[in-house]
């Protein structure tokens, strides 16, 4: 499965994650707040592309009417599971009492997740992390307590919301809540290859692993999990990044997609893959247009690599276009 992440998990990343195996893909999380004060910035910002599915879509937020409303707009939307955000630990999401916060109001939490699993047909999924506290163990006491209130599936990140992404994941943990409940766990955290990701579901007896940090930029880490440890040509890292960025600019825009981008050069080249020189000539060009000449002129020969992917991805016209729905996308972590 592909881990939603802020800033990232945009439907270029997402469709890109399911052509090179990802069973599951997932937006990043969307504010409800946004949903209820019908925010106008991002409207159409969100698509639902045919070749996504099984898609969910994450949600957060602290009132339980705006998390239904928005429970039944997921739905509206066509994704197939709608996603709790119950461990975000960026401040200016816990502050507000959501994200990773909630896992210190059982009640709350159970209540949220009751007015959601009551909103909509979807199965509801819900991510959190360990606790908010190094060291806690509160995710134990919580899970349980979300499936009876009507979490079909918990996906844990063993890592508190103090160590953001320090540290290690203890998966231990993961094998606790494995234990306690009786519906399916998806292990999260330092998923980074193949061997890891065995031994997590061989350690853990969790249902499946989620991919997140070691997928940016980098889809042959997917690829890699699944079971194809083919080393990516440069002409094939070139033509997924031209190919990301075109898709990028479609759905955000020319100038959304300029600032946006440029972080990602440097996960699609680095790994030394390309010479580090390069990457940082990329980012101080003056647009896009001449980031991708310059990214054909190292590599001539992405042009057909590109034109091969150009030529398998579905019409445009199959996706559902939000622009009914105001979404707000609430950068988080």
């Amino acid at each position: 499965m592909l881990a939603p992440m802020a800033g990232v998990s945009v439907q270029a990343f997402r469709r890109q994650g399911r052509r090179y195996g990802a069973g599951l893909v997932c937006s990043e999380m969307v504010s409800v707040a946004g949903i209820q004060h019908r925010n106008e910035r991002t409207l159409g910002y969100l698509r639902v592309g045919a070749d996504e599915h099984p898609l969910a879509i994450q949600i957060f937020g602290s009132d339980p009417v705006a998390m239904a409303e928005a429970a039944r707009m997921v739905e509206a939307a066509g994704a197939d599971v709608v996603d709790m955000n119950f461990g975000c630990p960026v401040k200016k999401v816990t502050k507000t009492g959501a994200g990773a916060s909630l896992l210190e109001d059982p009640d709350h939490a159970c209540r949220l997740v009751e007015a959601v699993a009551g909103a909509t047909s979807l199965p509801v999924s819900v991510k959190m992390r360990r606790g908010v506290h190094n060291g806690s163990r509160d995710c134990l006491t919580v899970g349980p307590l979300l499936v009876s209130a009507g979490a079909a599936s918990l996906t844990l990140h063993p890592r508190s919301a103090k160590q953001m992404y320090t540290g290690e994941a203890d998966h231990s943990v993961t094998a606790e809540l494995v234990s306690l409940v009786d519906v399916p766990v998806i292990a999260s955290g330092d998923v980074t290859s193949r061997a890891r990701a065995q031994s997590i579901l061989a350690t853990t007896g969790a249902t499946a692993v989620m991919v997140g940090r070691a997928a940016q930029g980098n889809p042959w880490a997917l690829r890699e999990i699944m079971g194809d440890d083919t080393e990516p040509s440069r002409e094939e890292i070139v033509a997924e990044l031209i190919l990301f960025m075109r898709e990028t600019v479609r759905e955000l825009g020319d100038q959304r997609a300029f600032g946006f981008l440029k972080k990602f050069y440097g996960w699609y080249l680095g790994r030394g893959r390309f010479p580090k020189p390069f990457k940082q000539e990329l980012v101080t060009l003056p647009s896009l247009d001449e980031v991708e000449a310059r990214l054909l002129a190292a590599a001539p020969g992405a042009r057909f690599v590109l034109e091969r992917l150009l030529s398998e991805l579905p019409d445009p016209a199959d996706e559902v276009l939000l622009d009914s729905l105001p979404i707000s996308i609430y950068g988080g972590g």
